[in-house]
């Protein structure tokens, strides 16, 4: 049978113009033209579903995740930054030994996986990032979104191009109310330990003219070493950057930087099939914004307040789109075409259990 792509069904209240389901394709013997069809409606969709995928081989994962860039090898973040200690990354990744591009993430003890034995995962909660946190008789019924990003290392390597998530095993049963906390009074209901994605595409598209002018116009600088360099910052409730308190680590106490490795990227970036722009900052690796006329704003606060006017009615409650995981969802999105958040907070011996596959890229945006 031919593949088949149908679009995501709406959501009640909801304006999200991305995502499909793909139904009769065999992701371990995928043809050249299969691929093709996967590859075409991905970059028209963003984010792609393929249902009861539990059989799938982490060698197969890398497999797909390598065909949309051939020249990339390395996990996205590379192999030295999820292991230092000083990383905000560091207690949440896992590697597969005998598919080191792909990492398992997710919450609670897993006594074997993969050839991993007796393995502790922890599940990002917001109260070890966010400045204030949700109190502790509230943790089960209310969350937050994490910390909106880009898969990306943002120093020496270059974003990955897509990003592939496998669901293997989902906690059951619960939903929780998402906060912004803002002052907003916006909430979201949102399934247990759900991935929330909003579209880059809209975010641009939803920009006034001026704005769209200055994005155009404009890059961004972001900090080297990032994920260190931001261990001690604390988060803004909506997971949206980071508030300016000069807790970011000193240049001189990172590891060496060499400026060459430094990137200055784009703040649109181009979809290569339709073309279309989407605005893609990391917002809590920011340093420096690198204007048109060839000034450069790097006062850090201001950076940060000009980066989260631009993406914050993006996140709005009718643009987030959370997927509510399944066990065997093999979830493939356009990590240069969207930001994406962890969301939720599990209880005891709620265990969950994922594989992540992302590759730098091996050209520059």
């Amino acid at each position: 049978m031919a593949i088949e792509i149908k679009p995501l069904p709406p959501q009640e209240g909801r304006d999200t113009d991305f995502g499909a389901e793909v139904y009769n394709v065999d992701l371990e013997n995928l043809s050249d033209s299969d691929f093709e069809t996967i590859h075409n409606a991905l970059y028209k969709n963003l984010v792609l579903v393929f249902k009861n995928q539990s059989h799938l081989s982490p060698k197969a994962q890398y497999t797909l995740t390598n065909r949309f860039d051939p020249s990339a090898q390395t996990y996205g973040h590379g192999t030295s930054i999820p292991t230092a200690k000083k990383s905000i990354l560091h207690p949440d990744l896992k590697t597969v030994p005998h598919q080191p591009q792909v990492q398992v993430i997710g919450h609670g003890f897993v006594p074997e996986y993969e050839g991993l034995k007796n393995i502790q995962l922890k599940h990002p909660h917001h109260k070890t990032f966010h400045r204030d946190a949700i109190p502790e008789e509230k943790d089960l019924d209310f969350t937050r979104f994490y910390r909106w990003h880009i898969d990306a290392a943002l120093y020496e390597l270059y974003p990955p191009k897509v990003t592939t998530l496998l669901a293997v095993t989902v906690p059951k049963g619960r939903r929780q109310t998402l906060l912004y906390d803002d002052g907003s009074g916006e909430t979201l209901d949102v399934p247990l330990g759900t991935t929330a994605f909003v579209s880059g595409e809209r975010m641009y598209e939803i920009l006034s003219d001026e704005e769209k002018e200055f994005v155009n116009g404009s890059r961004v600088e972001y900090a080297p070493h990032p994920y260190i360099w931001m261990n001690q910052c604390r988060a803004l409730p909506t997971g949206l950057g980071l508030y300016s308190e000069g807790r970011e680590l000193p240049l001189s106490d990172l590891p060496e930087i060499d400026e060459s490795k430094i990137q200055i990227l784009p703040m649109v970036w181009k979809n290569p099939v339709t073309g279309n722009p989407a605005l893609q900052i990391h917002p809590s690796a920011v340093r420096k914004i690198h204007r048109a006329d060839g000034s450069v704003i790097d006062d850090l606060a201001t950076v940060r307040d000009i980066v989260y006017k631009l993406q914050r009615p993006a996140i709005s409650p009718k643009y987030v789109y959370p997927h509510d995981w399944e066990e065997g969802d093999l979830v493939l999105f356009h990590n240069r075409g969207l930001l994406h958040s962890v969301v939720g907070a599990f209880g005891e011996g709620e265990v969950r259990i994922f594989r992540q596959c992302n590759l730098a890229a091996g050209e520059s945006v």
